[in-house]
């Protein structure tokens, strides 16, 4: 039984640009804020600093949109190249209008603009926007690799929207080495009855207690250890956030 889940920003982090080392930056931080990386700690990283180090920008000025890309543009009001982008980072585009434009990104996951925006970005009221990681599931691994030998788990996180609900939450886009999904069922309730659906998105609910204390804004801290997770943190890797996704013959809403 968990006594404490516990989410500590990490603070000083500089403003990353590509090649820089992220575990490296992180592992200075936590030393310096006297944060011991144990391998039972779950450090959670946002999106946008990991997109950076591997040079994940891009120049809508520098994008040839094609006669697709130009049609959905007037159709949802966006800019042709920002949404020429959408398209080529994306498997499928489920839903087109001024609102969004819900794609299925390339790695699976269902999401607004496939990811991409132009935040905490500099240049991005210039045409600079950011795209995710090539492969997040990667990503996490190799960040988890530096950082040593007892290295704690990593999420790579980013804020999606959900359906039917209004605003964003910190969820797992990238992982190693933390348990994705708990599968209770066939374990008992409170009065004795089996669990027939109860599967809990343990990678998701630390990355949304993580990204509370990171902030979205101007707070400058894109990284946060969870302790207290340590019984869903294993030595191996694992197959990544991408287990957690729903096949997409599951999809009701297609």
């Amino acid at each position: 039984m968990l006594a404490e889940l516990r989410a500590t920003a990490l603070a000083g982090l500089p403003l990353f640009a590509p090649g820089m080392d992220v575990a490296g930056e992180i592992a200075v931080a936590a030393a310096r804020q006297g944060e011991r990386l144990g391998p039972g700690d779950v450090v959670v990283v946002a999106q946008k600093i990991v997109s950076k180090a591997e040079g994940r920008q891009a120049a809508l000025a520098d994008v040839h949109v094609s006669a697709a890309a130009a049609e959905m543009a007037e159709a949802t009001r966006r800019p042709a190249a920002l949404v020429q982008l959408i398209l080529d980072e994306s498997s499928a585009v489920l839903r087109a209008s001024p609102a969004a434009i819900i794609t299925r990104h390339r790695t699976g996951h269902v999401l607004a603009n496939a990811g991409i925006d132009a935040s905490n970005i500099a240049g991005g009221d210039d045409g600079q926007v950011l795209l995710w990681p090539q492969d997040p599931d990667a990503s996490a691994r190799a960040i988890r690799a530096a950082l040593g030998a007892d290295a704690p788990a990593v999420v790579i996180a980013d804020s999606l929207g959900r359906a039917w609900r209004i605003g964003t939450l910190g969820t797992a886009i990238g992982c190693a080495g933390l348990v994705v999904l708990d599968d209770r069922r066939g374990q008992v309730d409170l009065f004795g009855r089996t669990l027939q659906a109860t599967v809990i998105a343990v990678a998701d609910a630390i990355a949304g207690l993580a990204v509370l204390v990171m902030g979205e804004g101007a707070e400058a801290t894109p990284a946060a250890i969870v302790r207290g997770a340590g019984r869903w943190v294993s030595k191996a890797d694992g197959p990544g956030a991408a287990s957690g996704l729903r096949p997409v013959m599951e999809d009701m809403f297609r």
